[in-house]
């Protein structure tokens, strides 16, 4: 009786397990948890969250830096849609997703009306890339990101002929109910010339922590401290990951944007197009 029963559980065992590894969504893998508690109070609006002390010695460059307060975007600091990218299919970047109220900049679904959009898209969305090109300093924002099912973006990257680099300051998705709690952070070289380590192939390097609330739930203070040495991730003043600055020595743009991304689970809906990317301010510093 002993051995009949220990077939049957050990048989259910290797049934169970077979399950497990069938599930068409991976196991989740977080590197970490982030912990809240260690979220410093803002003092002022001056200097970064995490250095409200300003011990890092940061001057705010209020040349690039944007409190999205005008009626429209400033068009003599973003594009007002990414000129060399029309979108990841099948959602189409168009300008007419992107305006700015009540003092943010909102990012919305499907505000092209009746206009045909190319083929292999079916849904449309907004993009704005900065004019100016960044090589190191601090950069923040505060965003409530999308909950709908498109990725919510504050990134930087430069598309040139022999360098391409990427650093995704926040790239989640949190409209899908899989990823509400998922703290995504990731380091990209597509390509690099000779003198930057000669890259031929693409290769990244990305951790998922766990953020102990639902991510899309309120506002998050998303912040970048990129110098020649490292590159720091910060959220709500928290430092939840430095990585050593190996790559990434190419001045980039900075990017807002939502997108479809089916590694994300992120594909349209279309009983949930009223999601909205908000965005209350975008700031960078450099040293003194």
């Amino acid at each position: 009786m002993k051995k009949v029963l220990l077939t049957i559980v050990s048989t259910f065992t290797f049934c169970v397990t077979v399950q497990a590894q069938d599930l068409t969504i991976p196991p989740k893998k977080y590197a970490d948890s982030i912990q809240l508690e260690k979220a410093p109070a803002r003092l002022n609006q001056q200097f970064p969250l995490s250095d409200q002390k300003n011990s890092g010695k940061w001057k705010l460059l209020k040349e690039y830096s944007d409190e999205f307060d005008s009626k429209t975007l400033n068009e003599n600091k973003w594009f007002p849609n990414n000129p060399k990218w029309k979108g990841r299919a099948p959602t189409y970047f168009h300008p007419s997703n992107v305006s700015q109220e009540k003092g943010e900049l909102v990012i919305k679904v499907n505000q092209h009306g009746n206009e045909q959009l190319p083929k292999d898209f079916t849904h449309s969305t907004g993009f704005i890339k900065s004019k100016k090109q960044f090589l190191y300093g601090y950069f923040e924002a505060e965003c409530k990101l999308m909950d709908a099912p498109w990725v919510s973006g504050f990134w930087m990257t430069n598309v040139d002929k022999d360098w391409w680099t990427e650093i995704d300051i926040c790239e989640n998705a949190p409209g899908v109910a899989y990823n509400r709690h998922d703290l995504n952070s990731n380091i990209h070289v597509f390509k690099s010339p000779a003198d930057q380590g000669d890259v031929k192939a693409h290769f990244s390097r990305t951790i998922k922590y766990y953020f102990p609330k639902e991510l899309q739930a309120d506002y998050h203070v998303w912040g970048l401290e990129w110098t020649a040495e490292f590159i720091r991730f910060y959220i709500d003043g928290i430092l939840f990951r430095e990585a050593p600055n190996t790559h990434w020595h190419q001045p980039l743009e900075v990017n807002f944007n939502c997108e479809s991304n089916k590694w994300f689970g992120a594909l349209p809906d279309d009983k949930r197009l009223d999601g909205e990317f908000h965005v209350k301010y975008f700031r960078a510093w450099d040293h003194k």
